[in-house]
Order: structure tokens, then C-alpha cells, then sequence
């Protein structure tokens, strides 16, 4: 009786142990696998947005970065305010440090941005304002000083920013166009494509994921510039999405995208659960934490996003996806909206959430 009764228990603690091992096999495939980032299991850049300085200062941070993208797009440092913070001067140390982390790691340079109202030094706008024609010869000027510059080595430019207004199809009544009119925008193609004629030039904008009238009239310029051999190679999403986004919203403006033959890059990449009016400090915090069945939640859009992205937009015409910050705790949402939100694919703490196991499964499902 006592050995069987030993017999028992031993068959429940060997039933225990292989139950514990399936359960840590299954959790296993979920494990992020520092040898097949997401880099090594796309047909297509994946990217990421940078701060060299915290990059190069955070050995965590870096591992990772390289580990899962082949592009990176500085968010700050090779904007205008930044290139020439006064006049006659141009700050090319930060970007050339770029340039070498990028080439030491065999990631592709992409170049944001050329021309942004956001971004232009105070002293331009004095200056510009005063005289438009002293202002339209420096925009050339530091189009192609610029790009020039970094010829064969920026792969791609967003080369006007932000040109339309937040919603609708009206131009953005910018410093710019209130200074140079509509057509500073094909003049700035027009410059970058002088000075490297294999650059690849992007415009680029938020909301037209989900906003008709302002993607139509994107469109609209678009086939202007193509009518009249303006030299446009690409159309960039940001992407800053909401989780209440509607998918068939997004698939029905890429496929309108797509249709123009250009190269599309979702640029800007992340998805918020909270709500904001598109402007600073502009937030509405619905949820003040995330729970399991968020995370999952969000890992679906993630990889609904990608399965679009790879079936609607041809392969030919597929730039790649860039994420805006790829972590929880360096995201710009929190700071600009002042919310509480977590909009990527990894947490606070640089671990991989369920977001980042959607984003890859959806790299490596097989298309049907």
C-alpha cells in the first residue's frame, strides 16, 4: 500500500512538473529573442526615432535599439532650429555623430525634417517676414547646404512637414506659406532633388490616416506635383493613431495612397489609448493605468497595422515603419499632452509588452 501510495504521488509530481514546462514552453514563445529582433524578421525597414545623446548614454536602451531596427530618424537634432540656431550659422556635430552610429550599426539615415513652422529659428521668421525675398533664397540656400552636405549618406528627407492643417484640406497658414505662398512646398522638392537627385523625398503629415478631407487634399497635391515633374518620391503617415482608430478607416486611406505609385513610410508610429485635441498639452485621460487585457488589445492594432501595411501598400512602394520612440518611458505623447498614456511597444522599464509580440507576429505571418 505504501508503495503504491509513493507511486501515486510521484505520478502527480511528474504530471505537475510537465504541466509547469508545456505552461513555461508556451510563455517561451513570447521570450524576446536579442538574436531575431524585429529587423530580422521584416521584408522591409523597421525604424525608430532617437535621441543620440540618451541612446549613446543608456547601454540597455542602445542593446535594444540595435537588436531590433536597420533606420533610425533623429527626433530633434536635424531640424532647423537645431541646424542653424543663428544666422551664417550651420551645427553639423550632431548629426554627423548620427550619421556614425548609423553606419556602424548598418542602419539607414533618415532625414526629419527639411522645412517644418514648428521648427524655424526665431531669427528666420524676424528676418523672412521683413524681406520675402532674402527668405525664399535662404530656404534654397539651406535646402541644399543641407542636403548636400549628407549627399549618398541621408537615404531620405521628410522634406516639408506638416503643410496642412490639423483637420480638413486647407494648406496650414504657416510662416512659410504666409510669406512664400503655397508653392514654397514643390520649391522645396525641387531643391533637395537638385542637389541629390537619388534622394528619396517625402511629405509627410499627421491625421490623414483618418481624415478624409485632409488626406484627399494631400492627394490633390500630390498629383499636381507628379502633372507638373515635381519631384516627390513619397507620401509619410505619422500614424499617431488611437486605439479607436478604425482599421477600415486605415486601410481605406492606404490603399488611396498607395494608388499613386509613391513609396509609403508610416513615420511616426504609436498608438494611445487616452484622447487629445492635437495640440500641446491638449490630453483627455480616460485611463490612468493599463491593464492585461489593454496590452492586448493594443498588441491586436499593433499587428493589425502591420498585416495592412504589408498587403495593401505594393511591396516596390513599401518605405518601411518607424516607430516615434519605440518605449513607454521616452515617448513624447506623455509630455506634449500632458497625459499618462503607453503608446509603444516596449514598457517604462524597457521590457517587451504584448504590443511588441503583435507588431513581430504580424512581420512573420505568411500572407494569403
Amino acid at each position: 500500500m505504501k508503495v503504491l501510495k509513493k507511486q501515486i504521488l510521484n505520478y502527480f509530481a511528474l504530471s505537475l512538473t510537465i504541466a509547469v514546462f508545456l505552461v513555461s514552453c508556451s510563455k517561451e514563445q513570447n521570450k524576446y529573442d536579442a538574436l531575431r529582433g524585429l529587423k530580422t524578421v521584416a521584408d522591409f525597414p523597421v525604424g525608430t526615432a532617437i535621441q543620440i545623446e540618451k541612446l549613446l548614454n543608456d547601454p540597455k536602451l542602445k542593446q535594444l535599439e540595435v537588436e531590433n531596427f536597420n533606420s533610425i530618424t533623429s527626433d530633434r537634432d536635424m531640424k532647423m532650429n537645431r541646424i542653424t540656431p543663428s544666422e551664417g550659422v550651420y551645427n553639423w556635430k550632431t548629426i554627423d555623430t548620427i550619421l556614425y552610429f548609423a553606419q556602424q550599426n548598418n542602419q539607414r539615415l533618415f532625414g526629419h525634417n527639411l522645412i517644418w513652422h514648428s521648427s524655424t529659428p526665431e531669427w528666420v521668421e524676424t528676418k523672412g517676414a521683413k524681406d520675402t525675398v532674402w527668405l525664399a533664397k535662404f530656404m534654397k540656400e539651406y535646402i541644399q547646404t543641407y542636403v548636400g552636405r549628407y549627399k549618398g549618406k541621408v537615404a531620405a528627407w521628410d522634406v516639408v512637414n506638416e503643410g496642412f492643417d490639423t483637420k480638413g484640406g486647407e494648406y496650414r497658414k504657416t510662416f512659410w506659406y504666409n510669406n512664400l505662398g503655397k508653392s514654397y512646398i514643390e520649391k522645396a522638392f525641387i531643391y533637395a532633388h537638385e542637389i541629390d537627385p537619388k534622394a528619396i523625398l517625402f511629405y509627410n503629415d499627421f491625421n490623414i490616416e483618418r481624415d478624409s478631407l485632409k488626406l484627399n487634399a494631400v492627394l490633390a497635391m500630390v498629383k499636381e506635383f507628379q502633372q507638373k515633374g515635381v519631384p516627390i518620391s513619397g507620401i509619410g503617415f505619422q500614424m499617431h493613431i488611437r486605439m479607436d482608430t478604425p482599421d477600415a478607416i486605415i486601410a481605406k486611406s492606404l490603399e488611396k495612397a498607395a494608388a499613386t505609385g509613391l513609396q509609403i513610410h508610416l513615420s511616426e508610429v504609436d498608438i494611445i489609448f487616452n484622447k487629445h485635441n492635437d495640440s500641446k498639452n491638449g490630453g483627455v485621460q480616460i485611463y490612468k493605468e493599463i491593464t492585461e487585457e489593454m496590452k492586448k488589445a493594443q498588441a491586436e492594432k499593433y499587428k493589425n497595422l502591420v498585416l495592412m501595411y504589408r498587403k495593401i501598400v505594393p511591396k516596390a512602394q513599401q518605405f518601411g515603419i518607424t516607430f516615434w520612440n519605440f518605449n513607454d518611458r521616452d515617448t513624447w505623447i506623455n509630455g506634449f499632452f500632458n497625459l499618462t498614456d503607453w503608446p509603444t511597444i516596449f514598457d517604462d522599464k524597457l521590457s517587451p509588452k504584448p504590443a511588441y509580440f503583435g507588431f513581430k507576429d504580424a512581420l512573420e505571418q505568411e500572407l494569403k
